[in-house]
């Protein structure tokens, strides 16, 4: 059976703090951007990108990507992103579009919340002064509204299934897992969470009330990490919030989504060089643009790239898929000395899939075929051959052979 590697990104915050505009930015969908809350009532699904150097500089081959693209010597591997409606507090009870955030948070693997760094949206996501409000209380909120999701979606048939769990002997994971399947949530993530929150994990019925909520406050964290993109980084106050906000630990990168929107259009009206994720940006065509346009463009330049290296944009995917989902980079190919498929293109197709796959779940994310007639694998590298369980690497070549065919 084929395995499931897909990773879904959810983007999320609270109205007005340039969500949509960061997904706009990020996949070039057209959407509603508007400066009041609730812009976007359905979830928006789209195509990002994680970017990666491309490997064919190091077998000097040209290649021709075919699920992918490849720019400047960067591989540019689709993923899916959604732009999840806009969450206020007491979601978890139904307020606002509560019910509708909380169902799109069941399919996504990992997290971006936008936040408006400056300050300048309140806790309803209405407009206020930048620096009236302060964005660490958007974090606490956020965080607090999925847990208590998650604890109402358990704690109603939490005494039975802990009772059943010490009886059966199968273990509170295995009932649990039954339980929040819908969420996406996987038995090691419940044992992870049992660790990590120091409870007897045979002995559930005892937990206290305070074991119970620690113990899903950390599941929340594993099943549904979370990365926090600072927004509107270049208004006041923004750079000083971004340096509090990392003293309490939390993985943030600074942003600004309107910059990157901006950059992204004018590559697409080939107005300017720009791959997204680059510190540096060239004008090709000038006499194009107005005066307007082009000091609207050097301020991008000087406020964002230069003081900021990078939009934030694709540096946020690059992190959610690398570190937070803890996804690798593996290039299937059939011929192994050519870097060939059987088309005849090099290096055609970039799989995103979790760090410690095997070889043999590899041949099982191409095609069930090839998984289930597995032969062993080659490295296009060193030209070794490698059985069904090895833990391929970032940036691995890899030719499998099975008893119908190689891929």
């Amino acid at each position: 059976m084929q395995q499931s590697y897909l990773r879904l990104l959810g983007i999320v915050g609270k109205p007005n703090t340039g969500k949509s505009t960061f997904f706009c930015a990020a996949t070039l969908a057209t959407v509603d951007i508007a400066n009041y809350p609730f812009t976007t009532i359905k979830p928006n699904r789209g195509v990002g990108y994680v970017r990666t150097p491309c490997v064919h500089p190091e077998f000097r081959v040209q290649d021709n990507p075919k699920n992918s693209l490849c720019l400047n010597n960067s591989r540019l591997v689709p993923v899916e992103l959604v732009d999840i409606a806009g969450i206020v507090p007491g979601a978890w009870e139904g307020r606002g579009l509560g019910n509708q955030f909380l169902d799109e948070i069941r399919r996504a693997d990992a997290l971006i919340h936008i936040i408006d760094a400056s300050g300048g949206t309140d806790i309803e996501g209405k407009s206020c002064k930048p620096g009236e409000h302060d964005p660490i209380e958007d974090i606490e909120f956020l965080e607090k509204e999925i847990t208590m999701w998650m604890v109402t979606i358990l704690k109603k048939e939490w005494p039975r299934i802990a009772r059943t769990a010490e009886q059966d002997k199968k273990g509170i994971a295995h009932h649990l897992e039954d339980r929040l399947n819908g969420l996406g949530i996987k038995k090691q993530y419940i044992n992870e969470a049992i660790r990590k929150a120091n409870l007897n994990i045979d002995k559930p019925a005892t937990w206290s009330e305070e074991d119970f909520y620690r113990f899903v406050d950390n599941l929340r964290r594993i099943s549904k990490p979370l990365l926090i993109v600072a927004n509107k980084i270049d208004l006041p106050n923004a750079q000083n919030n971004v340096e509090r906000i990392k003293k309490l630990g939390h993985t943030i990168i600074s942003a600004s989504a309107e910059a990157e929107l901006a950059l992204r259009r004018a590559a697409e009206k080939d107005l300017i060089t720009y791959t997204p994720g680059d510190k540096e940006f060239t004008i090709k065509h000038p006499e194009k643009l107005s005066t307007n346009q082009i000091q609207a463009l050097e301020r991008i330049r000087e406020k964002i790239l230069n003081a900021n290296g990078s939009s934030g944009i694709q540096e946020a995917i690059n992190t959610a898929y690398f570190k937070l989902l803890n996804m690798i980079t593996v290039y299937p190919v059939e011929d192994h000395e050519h870097l060939t498929d059987h088309n005849k293109r090099i290096l055609p197709d970039a799989y995103l899939v979790p760090k410690g796959t095997t070889a043999r779940q590899f041949a099982y994310i191409i095609h069930s075929e090839l998984g289930d007639n597995f032969l062993y694998a080659i490295n296009a590298r060193d030209k070794r051959r490698i059985g069904e369980d090895t833990i391929l690497e970032d940036r691995d070549v890899i030719s499998i052979v099975s008893t119908k065919k190689r891929a």
